[in-house]
């Protein structure tokens, strides 16, 4: 079993995500442990871009305040690294494929093995385009994880055959940020992917309360929440942390149906 889908072998998986450097790294890390103490089962540490194609205005901002304020991947890697001395639920990084090229896909991956990052997702490789890293994150252990969003149709079946880790669930068309109501029909996808896979399912992009979080659980394996808790560390700045950790344990509570 991976690393990754140990985060499910308990029930239902909360995975809070986090702009990393925004407004500061000693805050991300403090705003991470607080979610950890309060039941985040799997952390998913974003490194901010100056094109996040996949992000709404909640993200897009955090990653310019995040760059601005100095935040860098080597700088991020050494937050990894402080975050290991006592976090030990696994931790994935979103960020797109320009930043792993710039930085030397092989060294970029091999230091996410030596640091303790598990897994990777870069949502702007598609499915065909993923043998441009598979092979490296393979050779050092650092999971590739896939994405199926509505508009996968006919492809579902084949990405989630090659799956690994978990898979991520795009619960709506667009970018990242909260919704009022989620129409996609998400069952029939998880149907879809359990017909060829039992690699564990999440459902991110829109999630917001701890109804959505509950309804999202009850069809897959668990909740990805983002763009919510990054608005809460926009609003609370370096006070975030204690925020940040009560609404975690509300929405955990949520996704295990208390």
């Amino acid at each position: 079993m991976s690393n990754l889908a140990k985060a499910f072998d308990h029930g239902k998986a909360f995975i809070p995500f986090f702009t990393c450097g925004d407004p500061d790294l000693a805050t991300t890390a403090a705003c991470v442990r607080a979610a950890v103490e309060n039941g985040a089962d799997l952390v998913e540490l974003g490194i901010p871009f100056s094109d996040p194609t996949a992000e709404g205005p909640v993200i897009q901002e955090a990653s310019l305040r995040a760059l601005k304020g100095g935040a860098t991947t080597d700088r991020i890697f050494d937050l990894v690294r402080d975050l290991r001395r006592d976090v030990k639920v696994p931790m994935v990084f979103m960020t797109y494929a320009n930043v792993v090229f710039s930085y030397g896909a092989e060294r970029f991956i091999s230091t996410c093995a030596r640091v303790g990052i598990d897994g990777l997702i870069l949502p702007d490789i598609p499915f065909e385009e993923k043998e441009e890293f598979l092979p490296l994150c393979r050779q050092y252990g650092v999971t590739l994880v896939s994405l199926v969003a509505p508009t996968s149709a006919n492809r579902i079946a084949m990405i989630a055959r090659e799956a690994e880790g978990f898979i991520y669930i795009v619960s709506s068309l667009g970018v990242t940020g909260t919704r009022s109501e989620i129409t996609t029909d998400l069952r029939s996808i998880v149907r879809e992917i359990r017909a060829t896979s039992s690699v564990p399912c999440a459902v991110g992009f829109g999630i917001s309360t701890p109804e959505q979080g509950r309804a999202m659980a009850a069809v897959s394996d668990g909740a990805i929440v983002g763009s919510a808790i990054v608005r809460i560390i926009a609003q609370y700045g370096t006070e975030a942390p204690a925020k940040v950790g009560a609404y975690v344990r509300e929405m955990k509570n949520a996704v295990i149906g208390n």
